[in-house]
């Protein structure tokens, strides 16, 4: 709908962070945990031994909730019928975790598509909608970029590597 009719972009993006929101609002004690995941692909990372201390650190410093994190949340996976019912597919990377990590995934997809200025309108709605601080999320960003980067997507790597560097050193 973004696409087809760009007009609605706005009213499409409000839509998509509620539905986001919901999910988050949702607890699955029993699925595998997000920090779990993300340390595990951080430590197989082609990152130099201080990036990948570094960014292990942070995460180990995060909060790591219980929230529905969905993993993969981009316009491509959900699907809206003519009775205006959206319905959110690919659930094969839900874990349970910190939303704000969800989120900084999300806007990855955003920009790795080139979509940078819909990246960022869709972070400060989010955090708007949330009540959750920009900075928060954007901590997150080097740990998902990290663990994004061992995905199958070469043509992506690079730039996820580059992200996974701006790490805050204490």
């Amino acid at each position: 709908l973004m696409h087809e009719e760009p007009q609605k972009k706005s009213e499409c993006l409000e839509r998509f962070v509620d539905l986001q929101l919901t999910v988050h609002a949702q607890c699955c004690p029993l699925l595998h945990n997000l920090a779990d995941k993300m340390r595990h692909r951080i430590n197989r990372a082609d990152l130099d031994e201080a990036t990948r201390t570094a960014l292990l650190h942070n995460l180990s410093n995060m909060p790591s909730g219980s929230k529905l994190c969905h993993g993969d949340f981009a316009p491509a996976n959900i699907i809206i019928d003519e009775n205006e019912t959206p319905y959110i597919l690919d659930w094969s990377h839900a874990t349970q975790g910190n939303a704000s990590a969800d989120a900084a995934r999300t806007y990855l997809v955003f920009a790795l598509s080139g979509q940078n200025k819909l990246a960022d309108k869709y972070l400060n709605l989010f955090c708007e909608k949330s009540g959750i601080g920009k900075q928060y999320v954007q901590k997150w960003l080097p740990i998902v970029a990290a663990s994004q980067s061992v995905k199958g997507k070469p043509e992506e790597r690079a730039l996820l590597l580059k992200w996974a560097s701006v790490v805050d050193y204490e």
